[in-house]
Protein backbone atom coordinates (compact mmCIF):
# COMPACT_ATOMS: atom_id res chain seq x y z
CA UNK A 1 0.00 0.00 0.00
CA UNK A 2 2.85 2.26 -0.45
CA UNK A 3 1.26 4.34 -2.66
CA UNK A 4 -1.70 5.09 -0.23
CA UNK A 5 0.70 6.31 2.98
CA UNK A 6 3.23 9.32 3.28
CA UNK A 7 4.79 11.16 1.13
CA UNK A 8 2.41 9.88 -1.55
CA UNK A 9 -0.76 12.45 -2.01
CA UNK A 10 -3.77 10.56 -2.55
CA UNK A 11 -7.31 10.25 -1.43
CA UNK A 12 -8.27 9.20 1.82
CA UNK A 13 -11.80 9.08 2.26
CA UNK A 14 -15.14 9.94 0.92
CA UNK A 15 -18.49 11.52 2.32
CA UNK A 16 -21.96 10.31 0.46
CA UNK A 17 -25.27 11.13 1.02
CA UNK A 18 -28.15 8.70 1.01
CA UNK A 19 -31.54 8.31 1.61
CA UNK A 20 -32.31 6.28 4.37
CA UNK A 21 -29.27 6.14 6.83
CA UNK A 22 -30.37 2.55 8.56
CA UNK A 23 -31.02 1.15 5.24
CA UNK A 24 -27.28 2.10 3.83
CA UNK A 25 -25.91 1.44 7.15
CA UNK A 26 -27.05 -2.17 7.22
CA UNK A 27 -25.72 -2.55 3.25
CA UNK A 28 -22.21 -1.08 4.36
CA UNK A 29 -22.15 -3.61 7.12
CA UNK A 30 -23.48 -6.46 6.09
CA UNK A 31 -23.00 -6.46 2.19
CA UNK A 32 -19.31 -4.95 1.89
CA UNK A 33 -17.88 -5.13 5.18
CA UNK A 34 -17.20 -2.18 6.73
CA UNK A 35 -17.65 -1.37 10.56
CA UNK A 36 -19.53 1.83 12.44
CA UNK A 37 -16.21 3.98 14.24
CA UNK A 38 -18.79 6.72 15.16
CA UNK A 39 -22.54 7.04 14.68
CA UNK A 40 -24.89 10.12 15.03
CA UNK A 41 -28.38 10.96 14.07
CA UNK A 42 -27.93 11.77 11.04
CA UNK A 43 -24.27 10.50 10.02
CA UNK A 44 -22.24 7.38 10.71
CA UNK A 45 -18.23 6.94 9.74
CA UNK A 46 -17.39 3.94 8.32
CA UNK A 47 -13.98 1.80 8.93
CA UNK A 48 -11.91 -1.13 8.14
CA UNK A 49 -9.01 -0.78 10.22
CA UNK A 50 -11.26 0.64 13.43
CA UNK A 51 -9.11 3.93 13.41
CA UNK A 52 -9.23 5.93 10.26
CA UNK A 53 -12.54 6.83 8.28
CA UNK A 54 -12.66 5.12 4.72
CA UNK A 55 -16.76 6.43 4.45
CA UNK A 56 -19.01 8.62 5.72
CA UNK A 57 -22.85 7.96 4.86
CA UNK A 58 -25.05 11.20 5.91
CA UNK A 59 -28.87 11.50 5.70
CA UNK A 60 -29.48 15.28 4.65
CA UNK A 61 -32.80 16.60 5.23
CA UNK A 62 -35.66 17.05 2.90
CA UNK A 63 -33.18 14.52 0.58
CA UNK A 64 -34.34 13.47 -2.74
CA UNK A 65 -32.82 10.78 -5.06
CA UNK A 66 -30.00 12.42 -7.60
CA UNK A 67 -31.03 12.86 -11.57
CA UNK A 68 -29.10 11.83 -14.22
CA UNK A 69 -26.47 13.00 -15.97
CA UNK A 70 -25.19 15.50 -13.19
CA UNK A 71 -21.50 15.58 -12.15
CA UNK A 72 -20.65 13.81 -8.86
CA UNK A 73 -19.69 10.28 -7.83
CA UNK A 74 -19.26 7.47 -10.25
CA UNK A 75 -17.85 5.30 -8.29
CA UNK A 76 -15.29 5.35 -5.11
CA UNK A 77 -13.30 2.23 -5.12
CA UNK A 78 -12.03 0.28 -1.59
CA UNK A 79 -8.16 -1.80 -2.56
CA UNK A 80 -8.05 -4.60 -0.55
CA UNK A 81 -4.11 -5.79 0.47
CA UNK A 82 -4.60 -8.80 -1.37
CA UNK A 83 -5.70 -11.09 -4.17
CA UNK A 84 -7.04 -13.65 -1.50
CA UNK A 85 -8.96 -11.16 -0.21
CA UNK A 86 -11.03 -10.32 -3.31
CA UNK A 87 -11.40 -13.99 -3.87
CA UNK A 88 -12.83 -13.75 -0.63
CA UNK A 89 -14.94 -11.37 -1.72
CA UNK A 90 -16.42 -13.45 -4.42
CA UNK A 91 -17.53 -15.87 -2.28
CA UNK A 92 -19.26 -13.74 -0.01
CA UNK A 93 -20.85 -12.01 -2.64
CA UNK A 94 -22.06 -15.43 -4.60
CA UNK A 95 -22.76 -16.87 -0.66
CA UNK A 96 -25.09 -13.63 -0.33
CA UNK A 97 -26.53 -13.71 -3.55
CA UNK A 98 -25.30 -10.27 -4.19
CA UNK A 99 -25.85 -9.23 -7.98
CA UNK A 100 -21.99 -7.69 -9.09
CA UNK A 101 -20.03 -7.04 -12.48
CA UNK A 102 -16.29 -7.90 -12.47
CA UNK A 103 -13.29 -6.58 -14.38
CA UNK A 104 -9.57 -7.26 -15.62
CA UNK A 105 -7.72 -3.65 -15.91
CA UNK A 106 -4.20 -5.34 -16.73
CA UNK A 107 -2.83 -3.03 -13.89
CA UNK A 108 -5.88 -4.64 -11.09
CA UNK A 109 -8.91 -6.88 -10.91
CA UNK A 110 -12.36 -5.26 -9.77
CA UNK A 111 -15.86 -6.11 -8.75
CA UNK A 112 -18.49 -3.91 -9.30
CA UNK A 113 -21.72 -2.78 -7.63
CA UNK A 114 -23.84 -0.10 -6.27
CA UNK A 115 -25.20 0.87 -3.16
CA UNK A 116 -29.09 0.72 -2.44
CA UNK A 117 -29.01 4.80 -3.42
CA UNK A 118 -27.09 3.64 -7.24
CA UNK A 119 -23.88 5.25 -5.56
CA UNK A 120 -21.04 3.08 -7.33
CA UNK A 121 -18.29 0.92 -5.31
CA UNK A 122 -15.60 -0.48 -7.05
CA UNK A 123 -13.67 -3.31 -4.22
CA UNK A 124 -10.50 -4.18 -6.16
CA UNK A 125 -7.12 -5.53 -5.48
CA UNK A 126 -3.30 -4.73 -7.49
CA UNK A 127 -1.37 -6.79 -9.41
CA UNK A 128 1.72 -5.98 -8.56
CA UNK A 129 3.60 -2.29 -10.54
CA UNK A 130 6.12 -4.38 -11.77
CA UNK A 131 3.60 -6.12 -13.76
CA UNK A 132 1.84 -2.45 -14.78
CA UNK A 133 3.49 -1.65 -18.38
CA UNK A 134 4.25 1.60 -18.54
CA UNK A 135 4.96 3.85 -22.25
CA UNK A 136 6.19 7.24 -22.07
CA UNK A 137 4.69 7.99 -18.74
CA UNK A 138 1.16 6.70 -19.29
CA UNK A 139 0.31 3.51 -17.94
CA UNK A 140 -1.57 0.86 -19.99
CA UNK A 141 -5.14 -0.20 -18.76
CA UNK A 142 -8.11 -1.47 -20.16
CA UNK A 143 -11.65 -3.36 -19.65
CA UNK A 144 -11.37 -7.10 -19.93
CA UNK A 145 -13.27 -9.84 -18.57
CA UNK A 146 -12.42 -11.01 -15.10
CA UNK A 147 -11.48 -14.79 -14.79
CA UNK A 148 -14.04 -15.41 -11.49
CA UNK A 149 -12.93 -19.22 -11.46
CA UNK A 150 -8.81 -18.40 -11.68
CA UNK A 151 -9.88 -15.76 -8.93
CA UNK A 152 -11.59 -18.34 -6.96
CA UNK A 153 -9.05 -20.96 -7.21
CA UNK A 154 -6.76 -18.77 -4.33
CA UNK A 155 -5.79 -20.84 -2.06
CA UNK A 156 -7.71 -19.51 1.14
CA UNK A 157 -10.16 -20.96 3.86
CA UNK A 158 -11.03 -18.02 5.71
CA UNK A 159 -14.47 -17.12 6.49
CA UNK A 160 -16.14 -13.77 5.89
CA UNK A 161 -15.21 -11.05 8.38
CA UNK A 162 -15.67 -8.13 6.80
CA UNK A 163 -13.10 -6.22 4.76
CA UNK A 164 -9.76 -6.60 6.00
CA UNK A 165 -7.98 -4.10 8.12
CA UNK A 166 -5.38 -3.22 5.63
CA UNK A 167 -8.38 -1.87 3.16
CA UNK A 168 -7.54 1.82 2.15
CA UNK A 169 -9.53 4.08 -0.43
CA UNK A 170 -7.80 3.65 -3.98
CA UNK A 171 -9.31 5.50 -5.84
CA UNK A 172 -12.28 8.06 -6.85
CA UNK A 173 -13.72 8.23 -10.33
CA UNK A 174 -15.98 11.41 -10.82
CA UNK A 175 -18.22 12.50 -13.03
CA UNK A 176 -17.19 15.96 -14.32
CA UNK A 177 -18.71 18.99 -16.51
CA UNK A 178 -15.88 19.04 -18.85
CA UNK A 179 -12.47 17.70 -18.83
CA UNK A 180 -10.28 20.63 -20.05
CA UNK A 181 -10.34 22.87 -16.69
CA UNK A 182 -11.75 20.01 -14.41
CA UNK A 183 -8.10 18.42 -15.18
CA UNK A 184 -6.08 21.68 -14.56
CA UNK A 185 -7.58 21.77 -11.25
CA UNK A 186 -5.96 18.27 -10.09
CA UNK A 187 -2.35 18.50 -12.42
CA UNK A 188 -1.96 22.12 -12.16
CA UNK A 189 -3.88 22.82 -9.09
CA UNK A 190 -3.22 19.90 -7.01
CA UNK A 191 0.12 18.11 -8.54
CA UNK A 192 -1.71 14.88 -9.80
CA UNK A 193 -0.21 13.52 -13.07
CA UNK A 194 -1.68 12.51 -15.88
CA UNK A 195 -1.12 8.55 -16.34
CA UNK A 196 -3.66 7.55 -18.60
CA UNK A 197 -6.26 9.07 -21.22
CA UNK A 198 -9.60 7.22 -23.26
CA UNK A 199 -10.07 9.60 -25.81
CA UNK A 200 -11.60 12.67 -24.94
CA UNK A 201 -13.61 11.74 -22.31
CA UNK A 202 -11.37 10.10 -19.49
CA UNK A 203 -8.34 11.28 -17.56
CA UNK A 204 -7.06 9.12 -15.08
CA UNK A 205 -4.27 10.68 -12.69
CA UNK A 206 -1.83 9.70 -9.63
CA UNK A 207 0.85 9.98 -8.00
CA UNK A 208 3.82 8.65 -7.49
CA UNK A 209 3.53 6.40 -10.08
CA UNK A 210 0.09 4.93 -8.98
CA UNK A 211 -1.81 3.37 -11.71
CA UNK A 212 -4.71 6.24 -10.75
CA UNK A 213 -5.56 8.30 -7.48
CA UNK A 214 -8.51 10.15 -9.55
CA UNK A 215 -10.36 9.59 -12.65
CA UNK A 216 -12.56 11.87 -14.47
CA UNK A 217 -14.74 11.53 -17.25
CA UNK A 218 -17.89 12.76 -19.27
CA UNK A 219 -19.43 9.89 -20.02
CA UNK A 220 -22.84 11.49 -19.05
CA UNK A 221 -22.23 14.66 -21.19
CA UNK A 222 -20.20 17.65 -21.48
CA UNK A 223 -21.79 20.68 -19.73
CA UNK A 224 -23.80 18.93 -16.91
CA UNK A 225 -24.96 20.55 -14.08
CA UNK A 226 -24.14 19.93 -10.07
CA UNK A 227 -26.94 17.77 -8.32
CA UNK A 228 -29.03 19.31 -5.86
CA UNK A 229 -27.69 20.05 -2.57
CA UNK A 230 -29.72 17.55 -0.94
CA UNK A 231 -29.53 14.77 -3.38
CA UNK A 232 -28.21 11.62 -3.03
CA UNK A 233 -24.36 10.85 -4.32
CA UNK A 234 -21.47 12.78 -3.32
CA UNK A 235 -20.83 14.71 -0.50
CA UNK A 236 -17.46 15.50 -0.36
CA UNK A 237 -13.68 13.69 0.12
CA UNK A 238 -10.39 13.98 1.36
CA UNK A 239 -7.30 14.15 -0.46
CA UNK A 240 -4.24 13.48 2.08
CA UNK A 241 -0.63 15.90 1.30
CA UNK A 242 2.29 15.26 2.99
CA UNK A 243 2.77 18.25 5.45
CA UNK A 244 1.97 21.59 5.63
CA UNK A 245 4.36 22.74 3.45
CA UNK A 246 2.93 20.56 0.62
CA UNK A 247 -0.56 22.03 1.47
CA UNK A 248 0.70 25.44 1.49
CA UNK A 249 1.92 24.94 -2.34
CA UNK A 250 -0.92 23.33 -3.15
CA UNK A 251 -3.64 26.24 -2.03
CA UNK A 252 -1.06 28.79 -3.86
CA UNK A 253 -1.26 26.85 -6.99
CA UNK A 254 -4.94 26.59 -6.62
CA UNK A 255 -5.53 29.88 -6.07
CA UNK A 256 -3.41 31.31 -9.24
CA UNK A 257 -5.72 29.33 -11.51
CA UNK A 258 -8.69 31.12 -10.02
CA UNK A 259 -9.80 28.24 -7.12
CA UNK A 260 -11.11 29.58 -3.83
CA UNK A 261 -10.03 27.62 -1.31
CA UNK A 262 -11.52 28.11 2.11
CA UNK A 263 -9.51 28.01 5.48
CA UNK A 264 -11.30 27.74 8.78
CA UNK A 265 -8.68 26.43 11.48
CA UNK A 266 -7.06 23.24 10.24
CA UNK A 267 -9.70 22.82 7.71
CA UNK A 268 -9.15 23.44 4.15
CA UNK A 269 -11.82 23.26 1.53
CA UNK A 270 -12.13 23.39 -1.60
CA UNK A 271 -14.43 22.62 -5.01
CA UNK A 272 -13.45 21.75 -8.67
CA UNK A 273 -14.53 23.33 -12.05
CA UNK A 274 -17.45 20.67 -11.52
CA UNK A 275 -18.68 21.28 -8.16
CA UNK A 276 -17.22 18.22 -6.63
CA UNK A 277 -15.97 19.17 -2.73
CA UNK A 278 -12.75 18.03 -1.64
CA UNK A 279 -10.55 18.85 1.55
CA UNK A 280 -7.21 18.82 2.03
CA UNK A 281 -5.55 16.90 5.03
CA UNK A 282 -2.31 16.32 6.21
CA UNK A 283 -0.62 13.15 6.33
CA UNK A 284 -1.20 11.77 9.62
CA UNK A 285 2.41 10.13 9.60
CA UNK A 286 4.10 13.29 8.60
CA UNK A 287 1.96 15.36 11.18
CA UNK A 288 2.88 13.24 14.05
CA UNK A 289 6.85 14.06 13.35
CA UNK A 290 6.28 17.72 12.84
Amino acid sequence: MEFHQYPTMFVSGVSIKVRDLERSLQFYQNVIGLRVLEKNMDKVMLTANGQSVLLSIEQPKNVVPKKGRTTGLYHFALLLPKRSDLANVVRHFIDSEVPFGSANHLVSEALYLSDPDGNGIEIYADRDPSQWHWNNQMVDMTTDPLNIQNLLAENTQEKWKGLPTGTVMGHLHLQVSELEKTGRFYTEGLGFEVVNRYGNQALFISDNHYHHHIALNTWAGTGIPAPLPNSTGLQSFVVMLPDEKARKKVVSRLRNIGAEVTEEGDTFRTYDPSGNCLYLNISHLNSENN
